[in-house]
């Protein structure tokens, strides 16, 4: 199969059932990756509660996002400084405990439509202040993210000259979970880096319950650590959305190296990985990461047969997309429909019969001769009625099971478990029907 060139984007002039959500969304997410950061969304109190309750189903964790409370009267009469400085002025009063590391503000479309001066705002508030543009009438989770990386990068580390040889920065795109980001930096850790995640979610929304749980984000990255970044060596970025985000390091300091991968699925992608690593370190890596090589060239062979008989419609983030794709792709799987949530140049890498940006009334009529569906839970109620086809839930949301921040498809091991888990879902459906 030839890889796609075109790209298509549905021209319907609203969305039915969407799979996208906003860029606010994927800044809140990203703040929280921030050791005691109180993010702060400039926008109505529904903007936030919405997103409040969607990454609390989600995670099954008490998330806290506060928010400024302008509505479209307010913005007008009483301006944007006044409303940020109120609202922090408020949650400071009403929680004297309350001592945030870092004030992360996003705004949104009501407030980007107004054109309020977030930047400026900075220079009245004593905490360290980071702020995004992340309108909501463009982009999406994945952009909301990336951007909000990218400025933490640029507003707060600091410039450097120097390096030091055994430091390494992650940068992680929005569809990984908390344990993946985990993973990979243990595997950065195994080869004698010391290891820093922008954003860190993996010990933040990884499940472990700590005091004043839901107040503020409780692990993540520190503030000090994000301002000593530009002394790593290395830059790794994984995901197209977040190669920004590496040239705004880099831009700190041009010594540092970057490395980019589009993903870290599957024996291809992990082995260029991990070789990059081994070049850079001139050392082997550790046992059990070529026992889990082995596992996973094992696993290629024990599904090959159910897999690659089968046709599948994938849906999500371009990045995430892009991983699962290569990795159905690898073991002969036939990918119908490769539908993403926004438009990116690395969708054109995807090798399918369809690569395109729409909603899940568009990916329906390819569900309908699926085998397997990957896709968020909101795909659930449309396969109600095609018993013959699998789903399998990836992305945001997914409200149908517990333990997300513990699901890794990532690397040797990870791709090895999400081969086993597409493989038995066929089998379930093929027996069954």
């Amino acid at each position: 199969m030839e890889p796609s060139r075109t790209v298509f984007t549905s021209q319907k002039p609203l969305q039915v059932n969407p799979i996208k959500h906003s860029q606010p969304m994927g800044s809140t997410l990203a703040f929280l990756g921030v050791k005691e950061c109180m993010p702060l969304m400039h926008a109505a109190q529904g903007c936030a509660s919405y997103t409040k309750v969607f990454f609390t189903r989600h995670f099954n964790e008490p998330i806290a996002v506060r928010n400024t409370s302008v509505s479209d009267i307010t913005a007008v009469l009483d301006g944007g400084d006044y409303s940020i400085l109120m609202a922090i002025e408020n949650i400071q009063e009403k929680e004297k405990n309350l001592k945030p590391s870092m004030i992360g503000l996003h705004t949104t479309g009501l407030t980007e439509t107004k054109g309020d001066d977030v930047r400026g705002v900075g220079t009245h508030i004593e905490i360290p202040y980071v702020y995004v543009n992340t309108p909501d009438y463009e982009g999406g989770m994945e952009s909301g993210w990336a951007l909000t990386a990218t400025a933490i990068i640029e507003q707060l580390t600091l410039p450097a000259t120097e390096v030091k040889p055994n430091k390494l920065v992650l940068l992680p795109h929005v569809s990984m979970q908390p344990i993946e980001v985990e993973k990979i930096k243990c595997l950065c850790e195994d080869f004698g880096f010391e290891t820093y995640a922008l954003p860190d979610l993996s010990t933040s929304l990884d499940g472990y319950w700590e005091e004043a749980q839901g107040k503020l984000a409780n692990g993540g990255i520190t503030v000090d650590q994000i301002r000593d970044l530009a002394t790593s060596s290395v830059v790794v970025s994984i995901g197209a959305s977040m190669k920004k985000s590496a040239l705004a390091l880099q831009a700190k300091n041009p010594a540092i190296e970057h490395l980019h991968f589009d993903h870290l699925m599957g024996l291809e992608g992990c082995d260029n990985f991990v070789g990059a690593l081994m070049k850079i370190r001139q050392a082997d890596p550790k046992p059990l990461v070529k026992r889990w090589r082995a596992r996973l060239q094992d696993a290629m062979l024990d599904t090959h047969f159910l897999i690659g008989t089968s046709h599948f419609v994938v849906t999500g983030e371009p990045d995430m997309l892009v991983g699962l794709c290569a990795m159905l792709r690898s073991v002969g799987g036939t990918i119908t429909a490769a539908v993403s949530t926004v438009y990116s140049d690395v969708l054109e890498t995807i090798e399918a019969e369809n690569v395109f940006v729409g909603d899940l009334e568009d990916a329906r009529e390819y569900m309908q001769n699926a085998d397997l569906v990957i896709s968020n839970f909101h795909a659930e109620r449309i396969l109600h009625s095609y018993l013959h086809t699998a789903l399998v839930i990836r992305g945001f949301p997914n409200y149908e099971e517990l333990g997300n921040q513990l699901k890794n498809d990532q690397l040797y091991e990870g791709s090895t478990y999400f081969l086993f888990e597409i493989a038995n879902e066929l089998r379930k459906v093929k027996h069954e029907h």
